[in-house]
């Protein structure tokens, strides 16, 4: 099952502003263009309007005929240009040429006196941008035709520089947009981030409220919202430590005194018929105190689980295996069992008391279940770059389909026989998550007995895995 994507708030703010110039740049560019270019083509048009006018200056009317006494280096001149090819012809009322270009003259347009046309067409296979006069020919009714035609060298030039110049602006104003966009979120969402900040600080013991002030009003109602989650915490918090106190005094004498006399009342001399109840009697008192012990400690585990901030110390696993081993043994010897150890320095960041909890738990879960004769062996190490704690023992195992339920609380093996209480393995989950590891569990070599390894984030250690 694949793992939703979280949405970004971040994200979603750059898209809603971003996306938009996708569209609106090429429309801004669209715009700067048809703006732009409008002009600079009139003015080459105006260009074609100067050459036009010059003929009409140049036509005459004699005896009632028009006529255009151009000299062939005026006609040269006018037809000089550097980018683009340039014609010109002149037309009486009857459309005879008076000079120029036949072909052109061809595509006169009819024209009042004094009227304009610009239009493009081609001419000699080239297309041409051309411009019609209508010129009065002495007699007002009489109308003769000027026109001028340039090839559009000029015009695509300018049509050209002006689209590159409009897209240049418009990816300008996009870029400074996408800029501020960017901006603008980061300083918008600083205050969020500051809050996470806070509230990342916050611990079971230490749940100040957040200052409303220090975030924006539209995130004021859900700060409201986690100072009131924050003062419900501190009170659930307050109450669970007063609880496990309480109860780890109220639990510990009066069990400790029914372990006492039971074990006193044992040693001393009883009728016979009473031996078996007096032995089941001090079996569930210190099944019962164990069992109180281990759920005090399961509460201590889920309150330091809530307190993020819990002062935490470097600890080599090493020298803490070597602390409890004197402890460890005596009841494996009871057991009649051999408890061996290998060790080799693994630092990690954390509990020393939880810690060597979670080894005592994992050598007693062994002591109890391997029966006796086994043979346990407490590892101590690195492997990976993470340090390693594990306990083998070669007794009875535990089925396959049994291996992931162990870890659940109150769970034990369907061949479990002794005084355990299930909680053993749960706390040794508990206190590896706490400390940001991981726990497994498989079957010993030739699949005898089983295998529990710890997995620890290393602070140093040697080079060498073992």
């Amino acid at each position: 099952m694949s793992t939703p994507v979280r949405a970004s708030l971040r994200r979603t703010l750059l898209t809603w502003l971003v996306l938009p110039l996708i569209v609106l740049v090429p429309l801004t560019a669209a715009l700067m263009y048809r703006l732009a270019v409008a002009p600079a083509l009139d003015g080459l048009d105006r260009a074609l309007t100067d050459t036009a006018v010059a003929l009409t200056g140049v036509l005459t009317v004699r005896d009632g005929r028009p006529a255009l006494p151009l000299s062939e280096q005026t006609a040269r001149a006018l037809r000089a240009d550097l980018v683009d090819e340039v014609a010109f012809a002149v037309g009486d009322d009857t459309g005879a040429l008076l000079d120029g270009d036949t072909a052109l003259l061809a595509l006169r347009p009819r024209l009042d006196a004094g009227a304009w046309q610009f239009f493009d067409a081609p001419l000699h296979g080239r297309d041409m941008r051309l411009a019609a006069h209508g010129v009065a020919c002495g007699d007002p009714a009489r109308v003769c035709t000027v026109m001028v035609a340039e090839s559009l060298g000029k015009r695509r030039d300018a049509q050209r520089a002006v689209a590159v110049a409009a897209l240049a602006a418009a990816l300008c104003l996009a870029t400074a947009m996408v800029l501020l966009a960017l901006l603008a979120t980061r300083r918008g969402l600083r205050p969020l981030q500051q809050a996470s900040a806070q509230i990342g600080s916050r611990t079971l013991r230490h749940l100040e409220p957040i200052d409303p002030r220090s975030v924006p009003r539209e995130v004021g109602s859900f700060v409201a919202a986690l100072n009131a989650l924050f003062d419900r915490l501190r009170l659930a918090g307050a109450a669970q430590r007063g609880f496990v106190d309480n109860a780890s005094h109220q639990l510990r004498t009066p069990l400790a005194t029914l372990l006492s006399e039971s074990s006193q009342a044992l040693a001393e001399p009883h009728p016979p018929e009473l031996g078996p109840r007096l032995e089941r009697l001090h079996a569930a008192a210190r099944r019962g105190a164990h069992l109180a012990q281990q759920l005090l400690t399961l509460a201590r585990l889920d309150s330091a689980a809530l307190d993020a901030a819990a002062p935490r110390s470097a600890v080599d696993l090493a020298e803490l295996a070597a602390e409890g081993a004197n402890r460890w043994l005596g009841p494996s010897l009871a057991a009649g069992q051999d408890l061996g150890f290998e060790l080799q320095p693994a630092t990690v960041r954390g509990n020393a008391l939880l810690l060597q909890e979670l080894m005592g738990n994992l050598i007693d879960n062994a002591t109890l279940h391997a029966g006796s004769g086994a043979a346990v062996t407490l590892r101590v190490g690195v492997a990976c770059a993470r340090a390693v704690l594990e306990v083998e023992d070669n007794g009875r195992g535990l089925a396959a389909a049994e291996l992931d339920r162990i870890w659940d609380r109150f769970q034990r093996g369907s061949a479990a026989s002794g005084p355990g209480t299930g909680l053993g393995l749960a706390i040794v989950r508990d206190i590896a998550r706490l400390h940001g590891g991981e726990v497994d569990a498989r079957a010993g070599a030739d699949g005898r007995g089983l295998i529990v390894r710890v997995v620890l984030p290393l602070v140093s250690g040697p080079a060498k895995d073992f």
